[in-house]
């Protein structure tokens, strides 16, 4: 289990527990944390669970692949620390993490 914060836009700050194996974005949803709509489950086929990984965080979060390079496209505001929370898995070294959610999605 790892201890996620998900920042909204706004600064409300969400600390939910997420089992390891999940997503960073399952998280999101299981806990109801506003901001993440994942509208296609989790399939890296849109871009509606754009976050962005804390600074300290990117390298245990590990690299985009090139699909998720792609959704990207369709995001808002897309910066070098951003990331499709559904391809962020959850293990213990993410125990910590860091993740702000743009002011919209998509």
């Amino acid at each position: 289990m790892a201890k996620i914060t998900y920042i909204e836009a706004s600064g409300t700050e969400h600390v939910v527990d997420v089992e390891t194996g999940l997503t960073v974005m399952e998280g999101a949803i299981r806990n109801l944390v506003p901001g993440i709509d994942a509208d296609c489950g989790g399939a890296c086929a849109c871009a509606t669970c754009h976050v962005y990984v804390d600074p300290d965080w990117m390298a245990r979060t590990g690299g985009r692949e090139s699909m998720e390079d792609s959704m990207l496209d369709f995001a808002s505001d897309v910066r070098d620390n951003s990331r499709l929370s559904c391809q962020i898995k959850v293990n213990e070294a993410l125990d910590g993490l860091v993740v702000r959610l743009p002011e919209q999605q998509g």
